[in-house]
């Protein structure tokens, strides 16, 4: 990789989710944050806006991803950030392309490797 790593953030309430992720991340040499609600990941966001990619569940407890990327996007955070959707149903995903969002990965189908060539694969895709 690159000297500057990737950075991303992680949104997930499930902590052993976040944790496995967070670990196949960090192990790709990639720099990640993590977030269990996404109340706490729209302040980390205010207050660093240099995520290159956002990695969001759908379904979360107060906030859920839907009404994270309303605010993100009605408050214009994270503009370039690349931002993937984690679901375990597929019709969310058509719900959250109303917010422009760049991909989405199934977790019930995907293994955590798989994830990080998946959000590598959405990302770079973006960038061309």
């Amino acid at each position: 990789m690159t000297d500057n790593p990737l950075k991303i953030l992680l949104i997930d309430d499930d902590r052993f989710l976040l944790d496995m992720y967070s670990l196949k991340f960090k192990k790709s040499n990639l720099d990640v944050d993590t977030s269990s609600t996404a109340q706490a990941a729209l302040g980390k966001i205010k207050d660093d806006d240099k995520y290159d990619i956002i990695l969001l569940d759908i379904i979360m407890p107060g906030m859920d991803g839907l009404e994270f990327l309303k605010n993100l996007r009605e408050q214009k955070l994270a503009m370039k950030a690349t931002i993937i959707m984690l679901t375990n149903q597929a019709d969310d995903f058509e719900k959250a392309k109303a917010f422009d969002v760049d991909g989405y990965i199934i977790k019930a189908t995907t293994i955590p490797s798989e994830v990080v060539e998946q959000v590598l694969a959405i990302y770079k895709n973006k960038k061309r």
